[in-house]
């Protein structure tokens, strides 16, 4: 029982107590005011945003790619027929790109993997090619 309150003073009291502390420090050396409110940023440029989703769109289409290729066979084919649709073969075919993996006539990678990457390639080619043409006329436009 002792070793139980001594755990909940450790464990509740021990980080008030520094949270309280270190409060009355920065009160008392700021001249016990209240913290200014930060000003507001800077709106991002068209330009930036285009890039941040063309970064977004790409990181997106490298997670979709890995798990659409998590279906595929590596070191032993046959046991990606075996883990993935039940049946111990080597598969009929495969391919990275389309993702694809047909095991006794049926395809084992789902139907939107290919369809999701083609979306986020054209997005991603679209907003990196977008990017640098906004950059530019808004230089222009600011001279």
């Amino acid at each position: 029982m002792t070793t139980l309150i001594g755990m909940m003073i450790l464990a509740i009291g021990l980080p008030a107590w520094a949270g309280i502390t270190y409060v009355g420090l920065v009160r008392a050396r700021r001249g016990d005011e209240l913290p200014q409110p930060r000003l507001p940023r800077a709106r991002r440029s068209p330009a930036k945003k285009a890039a941040w989703v063309a970064v977004l769109a790409y990181l997106a289409g490298g997670a979709l790619h890995l798990y659409g290729l998590s279906y595929m066979p590596f070191l032993q084919p046959e046991d990606a027929c075996w883990f993935n649709a039940g049946h111990m073969a080597v598969p009929d075919s495969s391919s990275a790109l389309p993702v694809s993996l047909v095991c006794a006539g049926e395809e084992i990678v789902p139907w939107w993997v290919n369809p999701g990457l083609l979306v986020l390639a054209v997005t991603a080619v679209g907003a990196t090619v977008t990017s640098p043409v906004l950059a530019v006329l808004a230089s222009r436009r600011r001279r």
